[in-house]
């Protein structure tokens, strides 16, 4: 055999599912060290494109890890073709099998990961591959990628992996599974002698794989001497200095974090072997590298998501010519510099010898009212924050705050503020499932929690340093792996030195949504991205020294120290809004000499439900309220007068934001009551705030917003937004967030697709009318739900509808789905009467109405429908299925 000559193809590959034979391709390649030529099988588009007249701008090295082979690639190689031939820019997809792997030689000997990178250049040595060359591999063969791109710098334009790792701590142990096929006695058995290690991870797929697709990746591993590779690559994992590949992995870790290329980092969180805890030292490593994690993807994120699609997709945005230079540079959202900036401390600094309250907190478990003065609370901000960076908390590290609303988290969050931590926030309210895949998504180096938050932490294995709110026996520090009390870090801190400022472009916090819409998302903000949220509250609505805030919505109780006015938290559970009182708020009110009161949707409808409970007391405190709000949800006008009956002589507003932009228009209760004339559909929200913009993106005949973005009046769409304030991106999540970034020919701002669906008014008002998975597409176009619900909720029967679509998309049929004045006992069929009374009602064609006790709402704000869970209810209600709750 000679070097570089192509041989014939091995048995075995024709007929494999997705694989196309001309694809293969078998190439003797001599080994340096012993001079041996062995072939390698490579997956290789060079003759296809060749047929098809098409030059390739550059080249995908693409390696396997164990125990697939090539097959592994099979779809960007399919698509990197299809792309070719579509006319986009051509990449040569190069997927090779590594030596005693796939369907390349046996060689009869072990090859140690030194050994692997080298074959890898010796291999791309014989193709004469030139540059740019991009590396793209999964699990250890995205060592052995990264390796080769460490090595040949001269050839590299990009690194991608899927599922890797370089770095694992000392003293930590390996994952499991592997800990289980590395055990003496079981290696040769799981390995080689029985294909249980081949089997295992083909199980991993989500959704399981076909059996045409295990059948492929089995080809090649028939035998036990078919599978040596396999075991000798499982013993070779580098553990520690003892291994014989520790010394290379270390090395090419190092080689990692010098890599200035694009970067790429696509990753399956639920994988057993490498999670994000591997994710984590790779962003460490190449903080420019565009990440997205796919929820509920595992190990073979290549068989579990479309993988192939976001690689061409990130070659033709960031590697291609004419894509920007540096990845570096490429941030979709770029800063704001023309604002005036003061951090969020800057009052707390300004108030550091005030003894009045800054805050008041009155949900205590005690049913005690706590005063925090302006003083006290810069003293305590400043010695945790100080007492952090003594224990090695720095500028860029993620600490996650499990504490509940109230003088404790504030003083925790301004903190980490002022040295320039980064603050993950995800409340309770997601629930066990979401708080634990949002915590660990965002990966904290630290966290800081109650004994329940904490115990939480250490039963589903969340990582970072432990730190206790309460000083805590040591048999309980121990059980929980605390190291620390927040009371220890403040006497740490007393007399320590504060670090420098950090930048007003630097990441401060990570909010995460409600997931009403999906798994939760990580928000990312910069420190000046929340300083102008704090300056357009404060600019739209006049808040002073002296305005004073009840605040019964989470985001907004921890704005009080940043406008420089005192804040007060009634008694209540801030995760259940449900549970605020008319009293409650009054008693808040009344304490905090309050002239605003901020409230969500689903607490004002229980405060309006116990109105009846308040004394003349409680009512002469609410007649000093100057200003309401309440947002995070739609307000209709009758909820927001009855609210309103409760404070005469406040002005009503009910702004309209997301966790991305938390505020983009308003409108106040007259407002409101003036729009009732107009003929629009869906809920007026009013007009942007300050010098935010608002754009319609419109819907095609599929309710695909694909419409350049524009202000004409009356285009049904997607609600397009930007604002200084607005969001600097998702926290790896770069597809949603690219997907979410709209184009705005001509215009150099950042600019937000909200998922929203409305219209604008001839006088620039923004009508919300739903979600965009909510639109109903219809034989006469796409319909937005929220006009007719709010036709529907005209009877006095109806408390609150939703309307639905059932049938194949293009030919949905409306549903109504109520609840009843008075409530439904349970699921059912409307009677005959208010069926025909809401059919009278609607504009749009119902085809059946059905009445439930409750609507099933998200979990946090208790107020947005989940109109995607009533409508597959509603298909399989009406196909004849049992009459459950939704």
């Amino acid at each position: 055999m000679v070097s570089g000559a192509d041989s014939p193809l091995p048995a075995g590959l024709a007929d494999l599912a997705e694989l196309d034979p001309r694809w293969s391709r078998t190439l003797g390649v001599t080994d340096s060290l012993t001079g041996e030529t062995h072939d390698w099988h490579l997956l290789d588009t060079e003759a296809e494109l060749d047929r098809l007249g098409v030059t390739p701008v550059g080249t995908v090295l693409a390696v396997h890890g164990n125990p697939t082979w090539s097959y592994l690639w099979r779809r960007i190689v399919a698509a990197s073709l299809a792309a070719a031939e579509a006319g986009a820019p051509a990449w040569r997809v190069i997927a090779v099998d590594q030596l005693n792997m796939g369907f390349s030689a046996r060689t009869g000997a072990a090859r140690r990961l030194e050994q692997r990178v080298r074959d890898l250049g010796e291999l791309t040595d014989t193709l004469g591959l030139s540059g740019p060359v991009v590396t793209l591999g999964h699990d250890w063969g995205g060592v052995v990628a990264l390796g080769w791109a460490v090595d040949h710098p001269e050839l590299l334009a990009g690194i991608a992996s899927l599922n890797t790792a370089v770095h694992h701590p000392l003293g930590v142990p390996i994952p499991a599974p592997l800990r289980l096929a590395t055990a003496r006695g079981v290696l040769a058995t799981s390995t080689v002698s029985t294909p249980a290690f081949l089997e295992t991870t083909l199980s991993l797929a989500r959704p399981a794989l076909s059996v045409e697709v295990k059948n492929a990746y089995r080809e090649p591993y028939r035998s036990a001497a078919d599978r040596a590779g396999i075991g000798a690559f499982v013993a070779d994992i580098p553990v520690d200095e003892r291994d014989v590949s520790y010394r290379e992995l270390r090395r090419i870790a190092a080689g990692v974090s010098m890599l200035t290329v694009p970067a790429l980092l696509l990753w399956g969180p639920d994988d057993p072997i490498f999670g994000d805890r591997y994710l984590d030292d790779l962003v460490d490593r190449l903080p420019h590298a565009e990440v997205h994690r796919f929820e509920g993807a595992s190990h073979l994120i290549a068989e579990d998501r479309p993988y192939a699609d976001a690689v061409l997709t990130w070659l033709a945005d960031r590697v291609a010519p004419g894509a920007p230079a540096s990845a570096m540079a490429a941030d979709a959202h770029p800063a704001i510099d023309d604002a005036p900036y003061a951090p969020l401390w800057a009052a707390l600094d300004a108030r550091r010898d005030d003894d009045a309250d800054a805050i008041i907190d009155m949900a205590t478990r005690d049913g005690s009212v706590r005063h925090v003065s302006w003083r006290r609370l810069n003293d305590r901000v400043r010695r945790i924050a100080a007492g952090l960076a003594s224990i090695g908390v720095r500028r860029g590290q993620r600490v996650s705050v499990l504490v509940p609303p109230g003088p404790t988290l504030t003083a925790v969050i301004y903190a980490c503020l002022r040295i320039g931590a980064v603050v993950v926030v995800a409340d309770a309210g997601l629930g066990v499932k979401g708080l634990s895949r949002a915590v660990r998504g965002a990966w904290p180096d630290v966290i800081i929690g109650e004994v329940k938050g904490l115990a939480a932490a250490k039963a589903l294995g969340w990582p970072g340093l432990r730190i206790s709110t309460a000083t805590l026996p040591w048999a309980s520090r121990r059980a929980l792996g605390v190291s620390d009390s927040l009371a220890g870090i403040a006497a740490r801190g007393a007399d320590a030195a504060l670090p420098a400022e950090p930048s007003p472009h630097d990441l401060a916090a990570i909010l995460f949504t409600s997931g009403s819409t999906g798994p939760a998302k990580g928000v990312r903000y910069t420190h000046r991205q929340l300083s102008a949220v704090r300056d357009v509250l404060a600019a739209h609505f006049g808040i002073t020294a002296d305005t004073g805030l009840v605040t019964g919505f989470a985001p907004f109780a921890l704005l009080g120290p940043a406008l420089g006015t005192r804040s007060a938290t009634p008694d209540m559970d801030v995760s259940a809004p449900r549970t605020l009182t008319a009293r409650a708020v009054a008693a808040a009110v009344r304490e905090a000499d309050a002239r605003m009161v901020f409230l969500s949707p689903a607490a004002i409808l229980n405060v309006v439900a116990t109105a009846g409970e308040l004394t003349a007391n409680d009512r002469a405190a609410l007649e000093g309220v100057g200003t309401f709000l309440s947002t995070g949800a739609p307000v209709g006008e009758p909820l927001l007068a009855a609210t309103a009956a409760l404070m005469p002589n406040a002005e009503p507003h009910t702004p309209y934001g997301m966790t991305e932009c938390l505020l983009v228009t308003d409108i106040t209760l007259d407002g409101i009551r003036a729009a009732a004339d107009a003929p629009d559909r869906g809920v007026c929200v009013g007009a942007p705030i300050g010098d935010n913009r608002v754009l319609i993106s419109a819907l095609d005949a599929s309710g695909r917003p694909v419409g350049e973005p524009g202000s004409a009046p009356g285009v049904l769409g997607e609600v397009v937004i930007s604002a200084r304030h607005l969001k600097s991106s998702y926290d790896r999540l770069w597809l949603t967030d690219r997907a979410a970034t709209a184009d705005t020919p001509g215009d150099g701002g950042r600019w937000h697709r909200t998922g929203d669906v409305g219209h604008l008014d001839t006088q620039g008002r923004l009508w919300i009318e739903g979600r965009l998975p909510h639109v109903l597409t219809t034989a006469d176009g796409p319909v937005a739900p929220v006009g007719t619900e709010q036709q529907l909720e005209q009877s006095p029967r109806v408390r609150r509808a939703a309307v639905v679509g059932v049938g194949p998309e293009g030919l949905r049929q409306a549903v109504a789905v109520v609840e009843t004045v008075p409530a439904a006992s349970k699921p059912g069929l409307a009677d005959a009467d208010l069926a025909a009374e809401l059919r009278a009602l609607s504009s749009l064609p119902l085809v059946a109405v059905l009445v439930v006790p409750e609507l099933p709402t998200d979990i946090r704000h208790n107020s947005k429908i989940d109109r995607q869970r009533l409508s597959a209810w509603a298909e399989a209600t009406l196909a004849g299925g049992r009459m459950e709750r939704p």
